[in-house]
């Protein structure tokens, strides 16, 4: 019974993070595209405009860390004078931030 029960709790488990997964690129394209790009470049008019990281750039990835990517996409982007950079995405679980992350990171060359 006990070892049931842990098996439905893991494949629980497995399923909502495959799907938070899978769900991670139409997030990507809701809220960041515009300003990242579909390829994470950071080339659209209005990443241009922002200074948009190009997260293809094996040096940015390796400067960004998971802790920065995620509090920027929770709380948003401030530059030294207060002007908000970046939104942050409204309601979005911490699985789903994390999902973000990591498909971002996929970006990299």
């Amino acid at each position: 019974m006990k070892r049931t029960l842990m098996l439905g709790l893991a494949l629980l488990v497995v399923t909502a993070v495959c799907a938070t997964a899978e769900d991670a690129k139409a997030l990507y394209a809701k809220d960041c595209q515009k300003c990242h790009g579909e390829d994470g470049k950071g080339q659209t008019k209005m990443g241009q405009k922002l200074g948009a990281k190009d997260y293809t750039d094996a040096k940015v990835q390796e400067a960004l860390k998971d802790e920065a990517a995620l509090k920027a996409i929770k709380e948003g982007l401030k530059d030294k004078d207060g002007k908000t950079l970046m939104k942050p995405s409204e309601g979005i679980s911490e699985a789903d931030a994390q999902a973000l992350v990591k498909y971002m990171r996929g970006f990299k060359k």
